[in-house]
């Protein structure tokens, strides 16, 4: 056996020893009066006209007042900021006269010394035996730590914002220097192009260019990296670079790709592998026959849509083209077309078609029907015959219609040969 009752826990025979269970009584039979005056809140009665009828020891210390600074001398709003004087007039205290109560409201009470101290204040008007009111009764908890807290998660939330804008203007700067500050002027042509940021915060691997090669060519491209941000800047940075240098080294639009993806295979092979689709062009005026020759080549890039003068649009299909980068020797699919006058041809990035419609866009988890390539085929075919610039106008508009369902950039590029004037077809030709 384990010993007796008494030697379990004493006579009382509740597990506590004697001395324990005095003191704890001795605690129960504080007074009312010390439970008032050194509660861990701040309590104050006042009359119905805020003069201070009685406060507690709590808040004289918080204040750093003597009792007899303010009761019978000072009303309640005299404790208060000028800015809290103001709201305790025209919000608190009606609001206290129609409702008899008013709880959790942030003011400020100034000390002795003059400094400020948040706190929190909750009032109950208290009445007598026939509904009418006797006085005012607040109970006021100290908000230091809590106006401290806010403070710093101010701080916190403006640091990031500022964060954010430096990020933000970083990309922006960035995203800029990735693309041509202004295509080159082809004569007898007329270009347009635009890009479609899906977010302002991160970078995006979208790129275009238009560019001279040897005297009567001109270069063309428009590409899209995978991924986002500076992983993928540095990838389309180098595309840029090579492309342009391929082109004149050898301006064959095939060999051109040929030599990006060599480049590309070879830098990024290994357990970061990264790939693009890309559309090289060459352009090539035909005085002869009127407009410009042009040979698209495709790495896996969505097909080019040609809106021709006559009304009528269709796709420049490139089959078989593959993703540039991934394989050692990728097939590169080549096509060549008269671009006459009044034609458009418009090169686009994916970021386009794969946009969710606005009817999608606001479904969970970004779901919903995509934009896709009839569509764009059927708005070609409404904008034909067109011109570059309005073509690029209309299809920002289309983009602006999707809002948030354009989670990728878009890139746009589009050329279109204008028609003689009337003058030009009166002339000889030479």
């Amino acid at each position: 056996m384990c010993g007796t009752n008494g030697e379990e826990g004493g006579p009382q025979g509740d597990g506590a020893p004697a001395d324990e269970q005095a003191q704890f009584s001795a605690l129960l039979e504080d007074s009312a009066e010390d439970l008032y005056e050194h509660a861990p809140c701040g309590y104050l009665s006042t009359q119905l006209d805020g003069r201070i009828a009685r406060v507690n020891a709590t808040l004289l210390g918080w204040l750093g007042h003597r009792r007899a600074d303010l009761v019978g001398r000072k009303y309640f709003s005299d404790l208060l900021t000028v800015g809290g004087r103001l709201y305790h007039e025209t919000h608190f205290a009606p609001l206290l006269r129609m409702q008899g109560e008013i709880s959790g409201i942030a003011l400020e009470l100034k000390a002795a010394d003059g400094s400020r101290l948040p706190v929190l204040v909750t009032s109950t008007v208290k009445t007598g035996s026939d509904g009418q009111p006797l006085l005012i009764r607040t109970t006021i908890f100290d908000a230091r730590d809590r106006r401290a807290y806010e403070t710093e998660l101010l701080r916190a939330r403006q640091e990031a914002d500022q964060e954010r804008d430096r990020l933000r203007t970083l990309a922006t700067t960035l995203q800029a220097t990735l693309l041509p500050p202004a295509l080159a002027n082809v004569p007898g042509l007329d270009v347009s192009a635009y890009y479609h940021p899906a977010s302002l915060d991160e970078i995006g691997g979208d790129f275009y260019d238009l560019f001279p090669l040897a005297a009567g060519t001109w270069g063309l491209f428009l590409g899209d990296v995978c991924g986002k941000g500076a992983a993928a800047a540095a990838v389309t940075s180098l595309a840029r670079y090579t492309l342009r240098a391929a082109a004149v080294y050898d301006p064959d639009p095939t060999a051109v790709l040929g030599n990006l993806n060599t480049v590309l295979n070879h830098e990024y092979n290994g357990s970061d592998p990264r790939f693009c689709t890309v559309v090289f062009g060459l352009l090539t005026p035909e005085p002869e026959r009127g407009g410009f020759r042009v040979t698209l080549s495709s790495g896996g890039h969505p097909p080019a849509l040609l809106m021709r003068a006559d009304g009528t649009a269709d796709f420049l299909h490139t089959p078989g083209g593959q993703l540039i980068g991934v394989l050692p020797d990728a097939y590169i699919a080549t096509t060549t077309l008269l671009l006459a006058p009044g034609d458009t041809l418009l090169l686009h990035t994916d970021g386009l078609t794969e946009a969710h419609t606005s009817a999608a866009a606001g479904s969970a988890g970004g779901g919903g029907e995509r934009y896709g390539d009839d569509a764009l085929l059927d708005f070609g075919r409404t904008l034909a015959p067109t011109t570059a610039s309005d073509t690029i106008s209309a299809v920002r508009d289309l983009l602006d219609t999707f809002g948030t369902g354009v989670d990728d950039d878009t890139a746009l590029l589009a050329i279109h040969v204008p028609p003689p004037t009337d003058e030009e077809q009166r002339s000889p030709s030479n």
